[in-house]
């Protein structure tokens, strides 16, 4: 049952509203995508090739990988309350290097210090892990995910919008803005709801093998890397697929970009709505095939000369779908192996999530070309949802063999 019934808005001496915990998990969204449709113009701006600047994707998500490996542990320890408020403090400071930076290099370095903002999405499922039991967290995750998908959808058209008429500096204005305001929200209203604080945090560090040696905890979080690799591919290619190869606008390319944050809306409603039902390792298996079946769709379209920039964004609104099915699934089942090492659990399953889906996008960006369009992401995308169908199959059979039921 849940334990979170006492909720008082704006009320530090309750667990987070769940409006909080939806802004908590939303930052990170924001700082990665909205600035998105900025890359080329940025790229004029320091007088610097596309790939390097777009650098600024992949090392946006390596940091987030790095970090989330500290967080669990260090909020399992501390607290969630106090490294929360740690984390924005240090985005609102690399944001605003981010704004005075005077060339590439030392912008680079102020936007891999944004990615402390990792800790709203790390410790909004560990509350959500300390106040709702296993067979509601993965619903109680989806619906906070159902409305943390609105800012991936609308942030990268304002984005766009914001490169046009004010240059790319705009963005970052508001995420300093953002970054002010959630300080703020979580200062006043974010009780803390970790009751069981580890004696020491060297002995959360002590915990991780007793993470790496469940085969379950591997199978969710390669479901969750997997998948998110599919959507992270497309987040740091999109950019050139859209500007040189489909020749968009930046504000055309910023609402098309946000296509896949449809389909991950509706997933995570579905997942909100039926995982205590279906079980969570049946979600996460549709979910994979979906977001599968949507690049193959996709790719045939190409392969027969029918691709267009409508074909190509539509169809990835079946990769967010897919997504918005298997990851908070997924998470809630990494969260629930060993429920004792909630943070830890989300902390190392986020860092392996975040972690593959840079490498991925790295990958997708040295082989993607205007010689090459689309292909390369749509087969990467293709071959880790399969993978990922493969991944929660094993978990399958090993509850099978642990006589366990359905439900993480």
């Amino acid at each position: 049952m849940t334990r979170n019934s006492g909720v008082r808005f704006l009320d530090r001496s309750t667990p987070p509203h769940i409006f909080t915990l939806i802004v908590m998990a939303s930052t990170s969204a924001l700082a990665m995508n909205m600035y998105v449709p900025s890359l080329p113009s940025m790229a004029e701006h320091f007088d610097a090739d596309y790939g390097v600047i777009a650098r600024s994707v992949t090392l946006f998500l390596l940091g987030n990988a790095i970090l989330q490996l500290f967080i669990g542990p260090v909020a399992d320890r501390f607290g969630r309350r106090p490294v929360m408020l740690g984390g924005l403090a240090i985005f609102v400071v690399a944001t605003i290097g981010c704004l005075l930076a005077p060339n590439v290099t030392v912008f680079l370095t102020f936007r891999m210090l944004q990615a402390f903002i990792v800790v709203g999405m790390v410790l909004s499922r560990a509350v959500v892990r300390d106040t709702h039991d296993q067979a509601n967290a993965a619903s109680m995750i989806g619906y906070v995910t159902m409305g943390m998908a609105v800012v991936p959808m609308l942030s990268p058209a304002l984005g766009g919008l914001l490169d046009e008429w004010l240059g790319w500096r705009a963005n970052f204005w508001a995420f300093l803005l953002f970054g002010l305001a959630t300080l703020w929200l979580i200062w006043a209203d974010q009780g803390e709801t970790n009751r069981n604080q580890s004696a020491s945090f060297r002995q959360q560090f002590r915990d991780y093998p007793e993470l790496l040696t469940s085969p379950r905890f591997w199978g969710y979080a390669l479901a969750a890397a997997l998948s998110s690799g599919a959507f992270f591919s497309y987040v740091g290619s999109a950019p050139l697929i859209g500007s040189d190869i489909f020749g968009l606008s930046p504000s055309m390319l910023g609402v098309m970009f946000g296509a896949p944050a449809l389909g991950y809306i509706l997933g995570n409603y579905l997942t909100g709505r039926y995982s205590a039902q279906v079980g969570i390792n049946r979600m996460i298996i549709v979910g994979a095939l979906i977001c599968a079946g949507g690049v193959a769709a996709s790719l045939v379209l190409f392969l027969a000369g029918f691709g267009t920039p409508l074909t190509f964004f539509g169809f990835m609104c079946f990769v967010g779908l897919g997504n918005g099915m298997v990851l908070p699934n997924a998470i809630a089942g990494t969260l629930s192996v060993r429920p004792h090492l909630a943070g830890t659990a989300s902390g190392l399953g986020g860092a392996l999530m975040i972690g593959g889906g840079a490498a991925l996008a790295q990958l997708a960006g040295e082989i993607l070309s205007v010689e090459t369009g689309p292909y390369p992401l749509l087969y990467i995308q293709i071959v880790v949802s399969i993978l990922g169908v493969l991944a929660i199959a094993m978990v399958i059979r090993r509850e099978q063999r642990l006589g366990l039921a359905d439900s993480a």
